[in-house]
């Protein structure tokens, strides 16, 4: 063998390594679904340092009237130690599905999709500051104010949260609401269902814009009962952006929450329809028209169901996960091209987690964080990342 054709062999072995150690996927906590936690349905939140938050379904205080415990609110460390930030205990809060937020003094806020008033209430939004006390900011009452809050929250200006529930208010499709610092609780808007309005959004938080308009999706309601995507803006008007049509052309019921661009397009998915009927990733500009960018396929080179939104970089890429599919079925990290290709970047396989629900975050240097809301060494879910 030539000199030349060694010092070759040498650079192709050398970039196949660096390759592989490029693209590293990892788990950097397992749930144990004791006092730990269980079952985490929401994506995390990352601080300065690098430390991770969220929230679990169950686990934590395993006295609590559910029967597997109330959920936590955690923190996974730069060297994936987990520490407990709050056990829910009902009264204060109980079984939360949705992420946390973070303002920037370093408090945390949420919703818990039960507990409150009494054990089994009608939810609650709560905060915990960095101290780690939590404070209940509202017990829901299952009225006009609504129910069941899945989503996750948005903070505006002076601590203001805003965010939504799934259920009750007037007419029993659930609500928009806002509540600040004190605890002082505003309707802005209940959803009505009808073509014209959204019912039960679920999963995933709004999105407020530089001049504090929210977006946000519901699951059923519009024009075709298939789900909407929505504006409420800051003077309080409802806007039915898009209308799902359901079918093969379009999707229907979509999860999570939407990102916009600098140009005011808004992307997002949904957990159905599309041409294979496993969910649609989607874009709808400031015109309101919409335009199918992926149609998920039950295929082993696909992901489908996507419960989660997605997350976008500056050149435009999207990136999320999908509830099943995936090389092993067990669901699927993917990403989306600006120019239409998809790729899977990882697929679960039981031992690393199974079916995410939460979406992904991506931070400056290109590192994807997320969840499997089970799987995992005791099959109770996990806190991984992904190095590209």
């Amino acid at each position: 063998m030539t000199n030349r054709v060694r010092v070759l062999t040498f650079l192709v072995v050398l970039g196949l390594a660096g390759l592989a150690q490029a693209q590293t996927f990892t788990t950097l906590y397992n749930f144990t679904g004791n006092s730990d936690g269980g079952q985490p349905y929401a994506g995390v939140i990352q601080d300065q340092a690098g430390n991770l938050y969220g929230t679990t379904n169950y686990g934590g205080d395993l006295n609590c009237n559910a029967p597997y415990g109330c959920g936590v609110v955690y923190e996974v460390s730069t060297v994936s130690t987990e520490t407990v930030l709050h056990s829910f205990s009902g009264l204060d809060g109980g079984l939360p599905v949705a992420p946390v937020v973070r303002d920037k003094a370093g408090n945390l806020y949420g919703t818990t999709a039960y507990g409150g008033h009494t054990n089994y209430g009608y939810g609650a939004v709560f905060k915990i500051d960095t101290a780690g006390n939590e404070t209940v900011l509202y017990s829901f009452t299952g009225s006009s104010d609504g129910c069941e809050p899945e989503q996750g929250l948005v903070v505006g200006k002076s601590g203001t949260v805003f965010g939504t529930t799934y259920q009750c208010g007037s007419s029993g499709y659930g609500t928009i609401f806002r509540v600040g610092s004190a605890g002082n609780f505003t309707l802005l808007h209940t959803f009505a269902g009808g073509s014209s309005d959204g019912k039960r959004p679920s999963f995933g938080h709004l999105t407020m814009d530089k001049s504090g308009n929210l977006y946000g999706l519901a699951y059923w309601g519009g024009a075709n009962n298939s789900g909407v995507l929505y504006k409420l803006s800051k003077s309080g008007t409802f806007t039915v952006l898009h209308s799902f049509a359901g079918g093969t052309s379009d999707g229907c019921n979509p999860y999570g929450s939407v990102v916009q661009d600098n140009a005011g397009n808004l992307y997002g998915t949904t957990v159905y329809c599309g041409s294979k009927n496993y969910g649609t990733l989607w874009k709808v500009n400031k015109k309101g028209k919409e335009t199918i960018l992926h149609n998920f396929s039950w295929d082993l080179s696909d992901g489908c169901l996507p419960c989660a939104g997605v997350t976008r970089d500056s050149k435009g890429n999207l990136y999320g996960v999908t509830y099943g599919c995936g090389a092993n079925t067990y669901g699927a990290l993917y990403k989306l091209s600006m120019k239409g290709r998809l790729t899977l970047l990882h697929s679960f396989d039981l031992s690393d987690g199974v079916n995410p629900y939460g979406e992904v975050l991506r931070t400056a240097n290109g590192t994807l964080f997320g969840t499997a809301q089970m799987g995992g060494t005791y099959n109770a879910g996990t806190v991984w990342s992904y190095v590209p």
